[in-house]
């Protein structure tokens, strides 16, 4: 309980200088708590029955939140759920399917949830930031899209610039991380298994195994999601509309 101390110094930071975030730090705390007590005995229930039905259930689970948060994340008024879900879906089973394939993890639901819960997030993530790029630059550069339109330019074609800025924004937070891991950061999973008392050369292995995990989902997530997000500022007859 003396770690909600550390929450009290962002509290006492918003009061003073006024940043008005004192109730949103509270609820946020509030909820993960309330959250990570349900998800607890959950996960202790589903790791007890060991069924294949429950363990892809809630990975399943997992995505349907994750699509819904990214989902929320796009301030586009014309957007639509369906590209979310099928981004994080094929993101999220493309990659664990191949780590299931080479017998880097089993599927048994002490790994099979916590790796879905690890890629489903980093999906979300990416593709917030690629549809958040995306409607800026939308609203920056919608004349420039409508003089490419007037030249007989396609919707793709004029969209182009935009799409492949918005799914770099989006992979670039990874890149970056990957750049830095074990020199910056030692991630959460790397040192949740040091503090478990494995081998550090055992537990760098697993953690590069999550790199490139993360790497391959941010990048199929941010591109399919990019690629159907960007229609949406169109309508049937391929003219540009407001975002």
């Amino acid at each position: 309980m003396f770690s909600f101390a550390l929450v009290l110094i962002g509290v006492a930071i918003s009061e003073r200088e006024k940043l008005n975030l004192t109730k949103d730090i509270f609820y946020s705390i509030a909820r993960a708590v309330i959250q990570l007590i349900i998800v607890g005995y959950l996960l202790k229930y589903i790791f007890r029955v060991n069924n294949v039905v429950l363990t892809s259930a809630m990975s399943f689970f997992i995505v349907l939140n994750a699509a819904w948060n990214a989902y929320k994340r796009n301030p586009n008024q014309h957007k639509r759920y369906l590209d979310s879900l099928i981004a994080i879906f094929v993101s999220t089973y493309v990659t664990m399917g191949v780590l299931i394939a080479s017998g880097a993890i089993k599927f048994v639901p002490s790994q099979i949830i916590p790796i879905s819960g690890m890629i489903a997030s980093n999906s979300m993530v990416g593709i917030g930031l690629c549809y958040r790029s995306m409607n800026q630059q939308f609203h920056d550069q919608h004349q420039q899209i409508l003089e490419k339109l007037a030249l007989g330019a396609d919707k793709k074609l004029a969209s182009l610039p935009i799409l492949r800025a918005s799914i770099k924004t989006a992979m670039q937070p990874t890149i970056d991380s990957a750049k830095t891991v074990g020199l910056v950061s030692l991630p959460g999973m790397m040192s949740g298994l040091i503090f478990a008392g494995v081998d550090p050369v055992r537990a760098i292995k697993y953690q590069i195994m999550v790199t490139f995990m993360l790497m391959t989902t941010t990048s199929l997530g941010s591109i399919i999601a990019g690629y159907a997000a960007y229609q949406n500022y169109f309508n049937a007859q391929d003219q540009l509309i407001d975002g």
